[in-house]
């Protein structure tokens, strides 16, 4: 092992041949790459002394197979160390150990004990005996180390397959963990593929069934699960260590190449199934943390390139994970793009969604910047034209840039949606006119740029803070089992528990709650933007107040396949949205999504009484006219978020496509009658319907279709 302020000397591997007799190597590509007879290494690392590159032959091991001291006059051209292996090829374990300055006011933090997996290395093998504490502590930590794996993706048969490329006003978006989706034993997945890539291929065919046409997956790059309070394990992956590999605990093939081929399987039989995949990428921080913080990979390479440092060498948080990635150094821009294209062109990927993208506004200082290099680069790269971009467009050193994130082709997660829907929806006041701006794709926010609706992502709940079902059921956070003592977590979550405190066997209490939760899903999936929904939500999975379940890889964490049929009323209400949400009528003037008719139409806002909203700061409950262009279809929407009954006035029928009202939804009523099939919505035979407290109801007129069956009987709300 080097010391800490040695040149390395040239070394003799185990087959006997001197290292400066191997091929001294290329510059580019950056990683590891297979060529014929051999295999090309290449890494950036800036004001280092010297750098060994290590082989080993299996993840456990203490002492690497081969060592082979890189020559800083042969095997160095400006700041990236190179060298050519021959007789190795895919599969080959290996890692690097730089030796250089340890000057922490200067930025440097060169740890020569340390073994370093690849900035760019394409699979990362894990020891059964890893230990994050032994890279945070002096010495040699080669056996319990993380390494990377020689990887050659070219091989691979993707049978033709391409991104899906869907537009974004057909589609709707599920957000979900790969583990946690099939980790739970009710997933009646076998054990040996739980929590798996191939587990959740088992289960496209539930996907397919609910409807949703893309899922956004927490992170799959390679993360560090000790990441967390002792004896818990990071479970979201908000913790990377690879911005290339897939992480290998999601996948059940076993060797050290088996996730690349589990993912990109579980890739193509997305496809297949007409379901895109995006994934949440977090280029604003690695698990490498702050100084007390582990030596995985950057830092020990080039600490300061690759973080964003404060004038005496500390680290800058904007993440609120210790450390901050220096996303603007034209080293991370390229590493960051590189990236983007692995996944796309190598692991067919349709999108990302960027975590905390506000942090790649800021330079090298934490300052934000008017044009920041990286976004711009992202923004015009040819190769992901087409592809889903999306921002979380705030940041936790308080950048919020909702409505005003740059470029043309980035849509962002609209927080705004989420806080006004929920705030309207449990009867806070003074929120009327903005639940209205979310219900048509916030122009309020976004109108200023001429940006189309799906500019927005809709969402009232996600990974980050409460279920769906937990959103109606806890007025508080009950985060205890994080180890946190209840300080993690926002205060802030919007919520209301209906009367009681978590878990309750009181029937009007659970009717309440149900009914609140297909009222958010309604308007969730008929607001006009993209809309996403998070996973479980339409069975009510619970976390049992936790809204930081971060850590909790169990069943607080898993998705628990026996609620759907506890809750099969909200699936099927969930799945009716969806379906009506990419529906196309037959008539040819109107083979639009429902989205686009929305788009393009007329609206007529009214309180109770027609032609008079009421806006006011006391105001619960506000309605809408909907014209499509056409004028072949008409929506009429209505919203009592009061405590009380209210009666709306419906417009007279007699200029209506068909001449009559129907009820498409109520949520006030049992299933089936709280969304009815479009082809038997019964007549509202009524000139006023009156809405039961904290209900919403949709109905429609329309030209009848071709062919249509009888009407049903008509209904007398």
């Amino acid at each position: 092992m080097i010391g800490p302020k040695e040149t390395m000397a040239m070394t003799t591997g185990r087959t006997g041949r001197k290292n400066g007799e191997l091929p001294k190597g290329n510059t580019s590509p950056l990683g590891a790459t297979v060529t014929r007879g051999g295999v090309n290494f290449s890494v950036f690392a800036r004001d280092c002394t010297g750098v060994e590159l290590l082989l080993f032959d299996r993840a456990g091991d203490a002492t690497p197979s081969r060592v082979i001291a890189l020559d800083p006059t042969r095997n160095r051209t400006y700041h990236y160390w190179h060298i050519f292996v021959p007789g190795i090829g895919a599969g080959q374990l290996y890692g690097y150990r730089v030796a250089g300055p340890f000057e922490p006011q200067r930025g440097r933090r060169f740890d020569p004990g340390k073994a370093l997996i690849d900035p760019y290395g394409r699979a990362v093998a894990v020891p059964e005996g890893y230990r994050r504490g032994d890279a945070c502590l002096p010495g040699d930590n080669a056996a319990s180390a993380m390494k990377s794996v020689v990887a050659d993706p070219r091989g691979y048969d993707w049978e033709g397959d391409l991104p899906l490329k869907r537009p974004y006003s057909k589609t709707v978006i599920y957000e979900m963990h790969v583990a946690g989706f099939t980790k739970h034993p009710s997933s009646g997945v076998a054990e040996e593929k739980r929590g798996t890539y191939a587990g959740l291929v088992e289960k496209i065919p539930y996907l397919k069934d609910l409807g949703v046409t893309a899922v956004e997956l927490l992170p799959v790059f390679q993360f560090d699960p000790l990441d967390a309070p002792l004896g818990l394990r990071n479970f979201w992956g908000y913790s990377p260590v690879s911005f290339f590999a897939p992480h290998a605990a999601f996948s059940s093939k076993q060797g050290p190449l088996g996730p690349l081929d589990e993912f990109r399987d579980m890739v193509k039989a997305l496809h297949k199934a007409g379901i895109e995949v995006i994934l949440d990428v977090v280029y604003n921080h690695t698990s490498e943390g702050d100084h007390n913080g582990p030596t995985f990979c950057f830092r020990g390479f080039a600490n300061d390139v690759y973080y964003s440092l404060h004038a005496d060498g500390s680290y800058i948080n904007h993440t609120g994970c210790g450390n901050t990635l220096n996303a603007n150094h034209h080293v991370v821009r390229r590493l960051i793009i590189d990236s983007l294209h692995y996944w796309v062109k190598e692991m067919h990927v349709d999108g990302f969604r960027f975590d905390l993208a506000s942090i790649l506004s800021r330079d090298g200082q934490g300052r934000p910047l008017k044009n920041p290099p990286i976004l711009w680069d992202i923004e015009s790269d040819p190769a992901l034209a087409g592809i889903k971009l999306i921002a979380e467009a705030w940041d936790a050193g308080g950048l919020y840039q909702v409505g005003s994130f740059i470029g043309d082709s980035w849509k962002e997660w609209n927080g705004e949606f989420r806080d006004d829907v929920r705030r309207f929806l449990k009867g806070d006041e003074g929120v009327v006119s903005r639940f209205a701006a979310r219900m048509l794709a916030s122009p309020d926010i976004y109108g200023h740029q001429e940006r189309e609706p799906e500019q927005s992502i809709n969402f009232v709940t996600c990974h980050d803070g409460f279920t769906l079902n937990d959103l109606v059921s806890y007025n508080y956070k009950h985060n205890e089992a994080n180890g946190e003592n209840n300080r993690d977590g926002s205060d802030t979550n919007l919520s209301w528990n209906c009367g009681v405190e978590g878990a309750t066997g009181d029937v009007g209490i659970e009717a309440l709650r149900n009914r609140q939760v297909k009222n958010f899903m309604a308007v969730t999936l008929l607001a006009l933007g993209t809309p996403m929904i998070l996973m479980g939500d339409e069975m009510r999975r619970t976390q049992r107040g936790n809204n930081n379940a971060y850590c909790q890889d169990n069943e607080l964490g898993w998705f628990d396949w026996d609620r759907l049929a506890l809750r099969q009323d909200v699936y099927r209400f969930t799945k009716e949205l969806i379906r009506a949400r990419l529906w196309q009528s037959d008539t040819p003037a109107e083979t639009l999504t429902l989205n686009q008719l929305l788009g393009q139409a007329r609206l007529e806002w009214h309180g109770v009484h027609l032609g008079s909203p009421d806006w006011s700061y006391q105001s619960h409950s506000i309605a809408l006219t909907v014209w499509s262009a056409s004028k072949h279809l008409v929506f009429h929407y209505m919203v009592n978020a009061y405590w009380e009954p209210l009666s709306f006035t419906l417009p007279p029928p007699r200029r209506l496509p068909g001449g009559a009202w129907h009820r498409w939804i109520d949520t006030s009523l049992e299933s089936p009658e709280d969304i009815t099939p479009w082809e038997v919505m019964p007549v509202v035979a009524c000139d006023s319907y009156r809405l039961p407290p904290r209900s919403l109801v949709v109905l429609v007129a329309r030209r009848s279709p071709r062919n249509s069956s009888r009407p049903a009987a008509p209904a007398t709300p």
